[in-house]
C-alpha cells in the first residue's frame, strides 16, 4: 500500500487558484497559493500572470474601477482582525510586494475591518471597532479618506451591495434565528429592514436592478428551497427562477441586465445566463461544477468563474455572457502532480438511511484498492454549511492510500432545503450526532469494516469528531479533530465577542440553555472516551479558542488515552499555510494508518 503521508505530501503541494475580480480590460485579479498561502496574482487576457503580493498571511482583494489599483484585505497569523491597504499597479511588472510595499488604508489591528465592496470612489467595509461586538458599515472615500457610517444598528454584517447611484447600501445581517439572515437598506441618514428579521429565512443579495427600484435575492422566503426572487421597495416578492427540488442561486451583472444562475444539486451547480427578469438566455458551456467564485466584468459582457470538481482544484474560466462559451485562463489540473492526475477519485452519491426514516446525503470517495475495509468519515464545518463535491487533498490521499472516504451532509447541513438545515437547531443537536451512528451502521452494505472506521472534521466537524468518540465510543477506532469544540459552554464563553450571539442562535444560549449545552458537550462524556485522538489547532483562532483543544488534550492525558496535539502559532481557524499543512496532515494520516491498518 502506498504511504498515505507520501500521497498527502504530493497532493498538499497542489497549487490552487480563485478568481477575485475582473477589470474592464479583461484582466483577472486572482488568489494563488504558490508562495505557501493565498496571495494576489494578476492574469492577463492572454493567460500570462504577474505576482502582486508576498504577505505573511493569506489575503484577498478587489480592483478599484477606473484605476490601476487594488484594495487588499489581510490579517496577521489568521487572527481575522483584517486590515485594508491599497496597491498601485501602474508600475508593473515588479517583484511581489510585502507589507512595506502596501499603502495603508484602514489600520486598526485590535479590530476586524472586513472588505465588503469597492466602487470607483469608495471602499465599503464592516468593522467592530465601536464596541468590539457589533459590526458597523463604513464608506471611506478613496481620495480624501473621509469616512461615513451608513449602518450602525448592531449585529453581524455578512455582506453589502451598493446601488448603482451609490445612494443606498443593501446590508445583509446574520439574524438571531437559526440559519437565517435579514436585509437592511441604509443610506447614512437611517436604515430600514426590507425583510422580516424574525422570519426563519436565508437571503443573499444577488444585486440591484438596473433602475435601483428593487433587489434581486437568492432566498428561501416562504419556500423550502432557495430561489431567485425580486423584492420591490413596496415589499412585493416576485419569483424569477425557481425549482421544486433544489436550490437556485444568482449573481447579477454590474449593469443589472443579466445574471448568472446556478442550479445546485448534490454539491454541484449547472450554470446558465438569464436576463434580470428571469428569462433564460443561454446555458454555460461547462459540466456541473462547484462555482467557488463568479465575478462579472465591469461592462457586463463576460464573467470569470472558478470551477472546482473532485478532480480539479480550480480552473479559472472567462465566459461570454451572450453565448455561454468559456475560455480557459488557468487549468487547475496543471497544479496537480502529474503522476496523480489520472488516479484521482470521483465520488459517488448516496442516501444513507437513519433509524427515524431520514436519508443522509453522502458522497463516497471509494479507494481503488481497499483490502482492509477501512474508512474515514469526514464531517464538514458550519454547521449551517454543506459538503460539496470539491477537490480535497485529504479525501484523495486517503482514498489512494486504501481508505474509503465517506463525506456526509448530516442533518443541519445546507443545500438540501430549509427543513433539513433546521433539524439540528439547539435542542436537536444530538440528532445530528446520531447520524454518525447511522453512517457507521451502513458501512457493511458497501463492503466496509465497522471496526476500522475513524472520524475526521474541522470546526463544527471537529465538534462532531469529539462528540462521536465520546458519545459512541464503541463505534469509532480513532478521530482527527481540527479546531474543534470540546465544550459548548466554554466555547461560547470564550469565543470572540462579535461571534457569541450568532453562535448561540444555533447551539443555545448560556443564559437559557446551559444544562443542555453541558449535555451536548463531548467533554461531559470524558470517562467514556477510549479512542486515540489527533488534535490540530491554530493559536490565534478567534472562533474556536485554542483552550478548546488544550482542555481535551489535558483531560485525555490524565485519563491515559493517547492524544497527540499540534498547535501552530501563525495560524487561526484552520491551517492556511502550506508549510503547516505539510507538517500536520501527513502526521494525522500516519496516525490513521497506525490505528486502522
Amino acid at each position: 500500500m502506498t504511504s498515505c503521508s507520501d500521497l498527502f505530501r504530493l497532493l498538499i503541494d497542489t497549487r490552487t487558484w480563485v478568481a477575485l475580480d475582473l477589470d474592464v480590460d479583461g484582466r483577472v485579479l486572482a488568489g494563488y497559493d504558490d508562495l505557501g498561502s493565498q496571495q494576489l496574482v494578476e492574469i492577463a487576457p492572454d493567460g500570462s500572470t504577474t505576482p502582486l503580493t508576498d504577505l505573511p498571511s493569506r489575503c484577498r482583494g478587489r480592483y478599484v474601477p477606473g484605476r490601476r489599483q487594488v484594495v487588499i484585505e489581510h490579517d496577521q497569523g489568521g487572527d481575522e482582525n483584517f486590515q485594508l491597504s491599497t496597491l498601485d499597479l501602474t508600475e508593473l511588472p515588479g517583484p511581489p510586494v510585502g507589507l512595506d510595499g502596501l499603502t495603508p488604508l484602514v489600520r486598526d489591528e485590535a479590530h476586524m475591518n472586513t472588505l465588503l465592496d469597492v466602487t470607483a470612489t469608495s471602499v465599503v467595509f464592516a468593522t467592530n471597532r465601536r464596541n468590539n461586538v457589533d459590526m458597523d458599515v463604513i464608506v471611506r472615500d478613496l481620495t480624501t479618506g473621509e469616512e461615513r457610517v451608513v449602518y450602525d444598528g448592531g449585529g453581524y454584517v455578512a455582506s453589502t451591495e451598493v446601488s448603482h447611484d451609490e445612494k443606498s447600501v443593501a446590508v445583509t445581517m446574520i439574524s438571531l434565528r437559526p440559519s437565517s439572515t435579514s436585509i437592511v437598506l441604509a443610506d447614512g441618514t437611517g436604515s430600514r429592514s426590507v425583510t422580516d428579521p424574525d422570519e426563519q429565512a436565508d437571503h443573499h443579495v444577488a444585486g440591484w436592478t438596473a433602475d435601483d427600484a428593487a433587489l434581486v435575492l437568492t432566498s428561501d422566503h416562504e419556500r423550502e428551497f432557495h430561489a431567485v426572487l425580486r423584492l420591490d421597495a413596496n415589499g412585493t416578492w416576485t419569483s424569477l427562477v425557481e425549482a421544486d427540488d433544489h436550490d437556485v442561486s444568482a449573481r447579477l451583472s454590474p449593469d443589472g441586465s443579466l445574471m448568472v444562475v446556478g442550479h445546485h444539486v448534490d454539491g454541484l451547480d449547472s450554470l446558465a445566463v438569464h436576463r434580470a427578469d428571469g428569462i433564460h438566455v443561454t446555458d454555460v458551456d461547462l459540466d456541473p461544477i462547484v462555482p467557488v467564485s463568479v465575478v462579472w466584468a465591469p461592462d457586463s459582457s463576460a464573467f470569470a468563474v472558478t470551477a472546482v470538481t473532485p478532480t480539479d482544484p480550480g480552473s479559472i474560466m472567462r465566459v461570454d455572457a451572450g453565448t455561454g462559451a468559456g475560455t480557459v485562463l488557468v487549468d487547475g489540473r496543471d497544479g496537480v502532480p502529474s503522476e496523480l492526475r489520472d488516479r484521482l477519485v470521483t465520488p459517488t452519491v448516496h442516501r444513507v438511511p437513519a433509524p427515524d426514516g431520514e436519508q443522509i446525503p453522502s458522497f463516497r470517495y471509494a479507494a481503488p484498492d481497499n483490502t482492509s475495509g477501512a474508512s474515514v468519515i469526514h464531517i464538514h464545518g458550519g454547521p449551517e454549511a454543506e459538503a460539496a463535491r470539491i477537490f480535497a487533498p485529504t479525501f484523495q490521499a486517503l482514498a489512494l492510500a486504501g481508505f474509503d472516504v465517506l463525506v456526509p451532509n448530516v442533518r443541519g447541513s445546507a443545500g438540501y432545503g430549509k427543513r433539513w438545515v433546521s433539524l439540528d437547531d439547539v435542542a436537536l443537536r444530538l440528532d445530528s450526532v446520531a447520524d454518525l451512528a447511522a453512517l457507521h451502521e451502513w458501512l457493511p452494505t458497501i463492503g466496509l469494516d465497522r471496526g476500522r472506521s475513524a472520524l475526521w472534521g474541522g470546526s463544527y466537524g471537529g465538534y462532531m469528531v469529539l462528540a462521536g468518540v465520546a458519545m459512541q465510543p464503541e463505534r469509532w477506532a480513532a478521530g482527527v479533530d481540527i479546531v474543534g469544540i470540546s465544550s459548548l459552554v466554554t466555547f461560547l464563553e470564550n469565543t470572540s465577542d462579535y461571534r457569541r450571539a450568532i453562535r448561540e442562535r444555533e447551539y443555545g444560549s448560556l443564559a437559557d440553555d446551559r444544562g443542555f449545552l453541558v449535555s451536548a458537550s463531548p467533554i461531559t462524556y470524558l470517562d467514556d472516551i477510549v479512542s486515540p485522538l489527533f488534535v490540530i489547532h491554530g493559536a490565534n483562532d478567534p472562533r474556536v479558542p485554542l483552550s478548546e483543544a488544550e482542555q481535551i488534550k489535558a483531560a485525555l492525558d490524565e485519563k491515559g488515552v493517547p492524544c497527540e496535539m499540534r498547535v501552530y502559532h501563525d495560524e487561526g481557524h484552520g491551517l492556511a499555510k502550506r508549510a503547516n499543512r505539510l507538517d500536520a496532515y501527513p502526521a494525522a494520516l500516519e496516525f490513521l494508518e497506525q490505528q486502522l491498518l
